[in-house]
């Protein structure tokens, strides 16, 4: 992880399209300015690893479907692979 120290009006350019600034700074609190191109998906890492664990819940439901779907029909056609 890279530390960096900012002071309020700074910034940060990540990959030359990502802006990071330092608006403002209160006790423990800090609040920054994104600039970014349309493309990009910015999230709070609560956001991102909740959208993670939910995609990883569908995935896994529909691979049990997926299963489940095989083993009726097979057990419908009488055939074994």
């Amino acid at each position: 992880m890279l530390y960096l120290t900012r002071k309020i009006g700074e910034s940060v350019v990540i990959n030359d399209e990502i802006e990071v600034t330092v608006i403002d700074i209160r006790g423990k609190s800090i609040k920054l300015g994104f600039t970014f191109p349309a493309h990009a998906t910015v999230l709070r890492r609560e956001i991102f690893d909740r959208i993670q664990e939910e995609n990883r819940a569908a995935a896994s439901a529909a691979g049990s479907e997926a299963l489940a779907e095989a083993i009726r029909n097979r057990s419908r056609t009488g055939t074994e692979s």
